[in-house]
């Protein structure tokens, strides 16, 4: 069966890594993103080479009537949406000690990562229960793109880390209110990976890498993240709902 997945944040980093891979399996892709459509044809053109449906669903997560708006053309190009990937995500704009974060910040981090995340899940979801009842083949899933730093400390980015904790909480509510319906919800963490988010911060991550920062000696591609989710949508992971996948490395495991 074909699945049509939405990715929001899907044109750049991760997102557009995960949004090849699911192409390249086969998927509809409707990939989101803030920047209008002509700045990001270049990506939409390389991923219909794989030969399947591609579009793109300009909107800020953050806001209710683009949220609206990013799946009402969704459906309307895809008739269903069977995978959401909530993948869009910012980092503070200046990395500041926590007793001077500022409140515009924390609401900017907040509104992209956890409320858009929140709102656009629930929106989604009423979208697949329907579909579930009006045929129980139907298959549905929710993939949120958290982080390492849900559990690990940043004390200059800590509205970040507030916002993939709570996503982490965000993932087992849903998992187990769309469990009746046979809807699995799971969370990824990504470590330190390679994409235009980290691009100011690489040169300290490579060098804390070489001296053992992970287990595995090397910061991570957005393939890496790519590839779980893959297997995922493929179902190559069952009975697993409301779990979490840390794809860091080892950089989560507790050493001494």
């Amino acid at each position: 069966m074909i699945k049509n997945v939405l990715i929001t944040g899907g044109s750049r980093g991760i997102g557009l890594g995960i949004a090849h891979s699911l192409a390249e399996d086969g998927c509809n892709i409707a990939i989101n993103g803030v920047r209008d459509e002509s700045q990001v044809q270049a990506v939409l053109n390389e991923l219909k080479k794989y030969g399947t449906k591609v579009i793109y669903c300009q909107g800020n997560v953050a806001v209710a009537k683009d949220r609206d708006s990013i799946v009402a053309k969704t459906i309307s190009e895809f008739k269903n949406i069977n995978v959401l990937v909530n993948n869009a995500g910012v980092g503070p704009k200046e990395r500041v000690d926590l007793l001077k974060t500022s409140e515009d910040s924390y609401d900017r981090v907040m509104g992209v990562n956890l409320k858009g995340a929140f709102f656009l899940t629930q929106k989604v979801a009423n979208h697949m229960v329907s579909c579930k009842i009006d045929n129980p083949n139907f298959e549905g899933q929710i993939i949120n793109m958290s982080s390492v730093s849900a559990t690990m400390v940043s004390i200059e980015r800590g509205e970040y880390c507030i916002s993939k904790s709570g996503m982490s909480m965000m993932t087992q509510l849903f998992a187990t209110r769309l469990g009746e319906y046979d809807i699995p919800v799971y969370e990824l963490r990504p470590g330190v990976i390679e994409t235009d988010m980290t691009a100011g911060v690489q040169e300290k991550y490579q060098k804390l890498v070489t001296e053992g920062l992970t287990v595995e000696p090397r910061m991570g591609l957005p393939k890496d993240v790519a590839l779980a989710v893959t297997a995922l949508v493929k179902g190559q992971i069952p009975y697993a709902t409301g779990q979490v996948l840390n794809i860091d490395g080892g950089l989560s495991i507790p050493r001494f």
